[in-house]
């Protein structure tokens, strides 16, 4: 693992550089005069497993009352006036 320390104004200024330029381990602490505050990493690059569909086919029933408009109470609420 490698740790490079930046100040503020060059992490602006060359921040792609520096982004480029690193493996999966490495980090870059982020310093506002010469003091830590942030650690930037790279984010990993794992994909999931795609989902299956139709797992939970058969298991649970949508009712109908689902695809009504909702209450006039409700929908203000969401609006904002209630």
């Amino acid at each position: 693992m490698r740790a490079t320390r930046l100040n503020m104004h060059d992490a602006k200024t060359h921040l792609s550089r520096h982004l480029a330029g690193m493996k999966p381990d490495d980090r870059l602490i982020l310093c506002n005069r010469n003091r830590p505050v942030a650690e930037v990493r790279l984010l990993s690059t794992a994909r999931p497993k795609p989902r299956t569909f139709g797992v939970a086919k058969g298991q649970f029933r949508v009712p109908a009352e689902f695809f009504e408009p909702l209450p006039d109470d409700v929908l203000a609420g969401f609006e904002g006036r209630g």
